[in-house]
């Protein structure tokens, strides 16, 4: 039995229970309870138990004593060794450490991490929609604060937190840790903000981080001509109307297709829908921030909604799924359920079946706009001022921060440039749909059953 707890010891498994620690008498001699991990109840021959670890720091064998129990539970003895064996495994020693914060007083062992961060939350979910303002806190007590919730947030540093969040790499979830790392920084910033005294040991930890994976390059089609072959190519297959409808709608568009496919109608604005084939001047796509893909200094403000204004036969288009899905909440639904979106893979096999299988997927749509309109303002332009200005409303378009501004700059600019964009849209559609069918003919082309 003996050799049996010893192993188990050995191994970490816990081995004493809160019935065993306050069912313990004094003997006639002094004992101990072990638990695990150095960790032990000291019982004296008049009763008193005390909780004690025993570690070894510089190669030297020694014991800090924790407290008395019950005043400090089992589950909480374990705690207090888990932190000592965090700072053992930064080349603290545990005893020092517990004298020092003794020193300084018990106002900032309780000024901690999680304390700061619950409260930077709090500050912050009335800019978020609940679902994200729960999944930034949930993140956060799943992964940061089991290690660095009960440390006062002066004490933590850049190891630890890298260790951290590490632990978060190990499991694969590499843009998980890149959110977390970004959380963090706010958290310390907002600590820092409110007297805290703290550094910000997340502000430069991105260099310590595994890179992300490259950026998929999705096949696209850049030659105008060819994009119109496509563009006529769907209009002639069998498939549905609504996924041919959802096809130009990305063209058109050049957003992301995700996000076209979970699109609701409430985020369409400025169309008058009793009014078919009249001009809609100021129709716009407002896609709230939840949807994009924002960088991750962005994923946390709802004040970054994307605005997309729609060419005319953009909405057109829109027009045309309504007869078909007006009833229901999403624009482009799956075939089976009007509440949920069209499959990922639906547009993309089509353009399998037509032949663009490895030419041309729907996401390609970006490089295809991307790269024909750049094109055009440096054809039109010569290259002035007025093309560079393009070119960074052509990436505002997209939604990307153009390469050289700063998140500032970018926050300000967003929206910027309305009337211009629209221009190009405008641009962009009568280019890409010279010789196309008109929208109703496409509604009225040949379908492919939903079942086949």
């Amino acid at each position: 039995m003996g050799v049996s707890c010893l192993r188990r010891a050995r191994l970490g498994v816990s081995m004493l229970t809160d019935t065993a620690a306050k069912n313990a008498a004094a003997r006639e001699k002094d004992y101990k309870l072990a638990d695990s991990g150095g960790l032990y109840l000291f019982v004296t021959t008049k009763g008193a138990k005390v909780w004690r670890l025993k570690y070894r720091h510089a190669g030297k064998e020694k014991l800090l004593v924790l407290g008395h129990y019950p005043g400090i539970p089992l589950k909480t003895a374990r705690t207090m060794r888990d932190r000592a064996k965090d700072a053992l495994a930064l080349g603290k020693d545990p005893v020092l450490e517990a004298k020092r914060v003794k020193l300084i007083g018990d106002a900032r062992a309780i000024d901690t991490f999680e304390k700061h961060a619950r409260a930077w939350h709090d500050a912050s979910k009335g800019r978020w929609k609940p679902v994200h303002a729960a999944d930034v806190l949930t993140s956060m007590e799943n992964n940061l604060f089991p290690d660095l919730g009960s440390y006062p947030i002066t004490d933590i540093d850049e190891p630890l937190l890298l260790a951290t969040l590490k632990k978060v790499e190990a499991r694969g979830a590499l843009e998980t840790a890149r959110r977390l790392l970004q959380r963090a920084k706010k958290v310390f910033k907002y600590a820092k903000a409110h007297g805290a005294g703290c550094g910000n040991p997340a502000a430069d930890m991105v260099v310590a981080m595994k890179a992300l994976p490259k950026k998929r390059k999705w096949p696209a089609i850049t030659v105008i001509e060819d994009l119109r072959l496509l563009m006529r190519g769907v209009d002639n297959a069998g498939a549905m109307p609504t996924t041919k409808l959802g096809s130009r709608f990305t063209g058109l568009t050049a957003q992301r297709p995700g996000m076209i496919r979970r699109m609701p109608w409430k985020d369409i604005h400025h169309v008058d829908w009793s009014k078919p084939g009249e001009p809609s001047p100021k129709a716009m796509w407002i896609v709230p921030s939840a949807e994009m893909k924002l960088e991750f200094e962005l994923r946390d403000d709802e004040a970054y909604d994307h605005m997309v204004p729609l060419s005319h036969a953009a909405v057109e288009t829109l027009h045309a799924a309504r007869l078909m899905t007006g009833n229901g909440p999403l624009i482009f639904p799956s075939s089976w359920d009007p509440t949920d979106p069209m499959s990922e893979n639906t547009i993309g096999y089509l353009y399998h079946r037509i032949g663009y299988k490895g030419r041309h997927v729907p996401h390609g749509w970006r490089s295809s706009f991307s790269t024909i309109m750049n094109g055009q303002v440096e054809r039109l332009a010569m290259g002035n001022d007025r093309y560079n200005l393009d070119r960074l409303i052509i990436d505002l378009m997209l939604a990307h921060k153009p390469i050289g501004m700063s998140a500032e700059e970018f926050t300000y600019n967003r929206s910027a440039y309305m009337d211009r964009r629209r221009e190009i849209a405008e641009s962009w559609a009568a280019l890409l749909l010279d010789g196309a069918k008109p929208v109703a003919e496409v509604m009225n082309g040949r379908r492919r059953s939903a079942y086949r």
